[in-house]
């Protein structure tokens, strides 16, 4: 049998010895015999068809979890996993496609289409926290103002004077008018003062990650007429409902999210997947904490929801969609989503802050 060095293996099959190491790691493509005294590796021709078939994928984009379901398969059910695939590839880039139309349409808005909004527009809310129907405690925290919106989940034995406190320190920004130039470092220091109330309230449970250790999330949003400040670290959410379409316009922090960003995770894998409550980023963290802030312009008919996970991992975002869109006032959508969440079997607190920008 002839063999190639992973050199010449590399060249015929077009892949780097970097990617074949990884691939061999991570057991898509293995090497057909490893020295024993150097680790080196060999591959035999043979191989190359398989290997070829990797880059293919690779080159369409297909995450490494699922290029190792396919290479499984017979050449007919491959056919026709690629052809699903690139099927919800296309969905999606609709999808993303809207998106950009949302952001260019964004960072379009000039000073002073922002300031002729400023007078006209406001918001009208709701909040609601649920303990669900399996754990002992809500360890969530729901706020909801004229001018701030706030979800915390909280975990560890001090989970809920964790939430609470997050939200507590940013409870000033709901009695002050704050301008829009203004609102984001305003903001990073109000975060940094919660992350020492969270840090105070965890008391000796252990920085937040660690095992025991006590913490929270936090995902708000703070309005100064016409725009909301955003401010969000680890896994709770925030959706924007515009002209029908639901975005979600936070990333979550998550050991399971950074693999789905790596390709090393399929979105179906990570929802069994035994790390997917692992957090990247919490309360308390670094000083200052590494939350990510942004600015959004609000529009007339816009619709928020901020949310815990005991909602989003248990709801599809489609019944989101549905609920955001079919219920009219904030009171009964936050009603509704929580018994969404309570009737998928309320594995989690649920926690949900809908908000709606309105003409005055």
């Amino acid at each position: 049998m002839h063999m190639l060095t992973i050199g010449a293996f590399a060249k015929a099959s077009r892949l780097s010895p970097k990617a074949l190491r990884l691939y061999d790691e991570l057991e898509l493509l293995r090497p057909a015999r490893v020295d024993p005294d150097t680790g080196y590796r060999y591959y035999t021709t043979g191989q190359l068809e398989r290997a070829r078939l990797v880059a293919w994928l690779r080159r369409l984009g297909m995450p490494l979890a699922r290029i190792r379901e396919v290479c499984a398969l017979d050449p007919a059910a491959a056919a026709t996993e690629i052809r699903a695939y690139w099927a919800r590839v296309e969905a999606e880039t609709a999808v993303r496609r809207d998106l950009a139309a949302f952001l260019v349409d964004q960072l379009s808005q000039t000073p002073e289409m922002s300031r002729k909004d400023t007078t006209m527009l406001e918001l009208r809310y709701a909040a609601r926290s649920d303990r669900g129907r399996v754990r002992p405690e809500n360890q969530d925290t729901a706020y909801a103002g004229g001018r701030l919106l706030a979800v915390a989940d909280g975990f560890g034995p001090a989970g809920a004077p964790a939430s609470g406190a997050a939200v507590e320190a940013l409870r000033f920004l709901d009695t002050e008018e704050v301008p829009a130039g203004d609102v984001l470092n305003l903001l990073d220091e109000a975060v940094r003062g919660a992350n020492d109330a969270v840090r105070d309230a965890a008391g000796g449970a252990g920085d937040s990650g660690g095992a025991g250790g006590a913490g929270t999330t936090l995902t708000a949003l703070v309005w100064t007429g016409s725009r909301l400040a955003l401010v969000h670290i680890g896994d709770s959410r925030a959706y924007l409902l515009r002209d029908g379409a639901l975005f979600l316009i936070t990333h979550d922090h998550t050991v399971v999210q950074s693999m789905i960003d790596e390709g090393r995770l399929t979105a179906e894998e990570a929802v069994a997947h035994p790390q997917r409550a692992l957090l990247l980023k919490a309360l308390p963290g670094v000083t200052p904490p590494n939350a990510e802030l942004r600015l959004h312009d609000a529009h007339p008919g816009d619709r928020y929801l901020l949310c815990s996970d005991g909602l989003s991992t248990v709801v599809p975002e489609p019944r989101i969609r549905a609920l955001l869109t079919e219920t009219p006032s904030p009171a009964d959508t936050v009603l509704a989503l929580v018994a969404e969440a309570n009737g998928a079997g309320g594995p989690d607190n649920v926690s949900c802050v809908v908000a709606d920008v309105v003409e005055r």
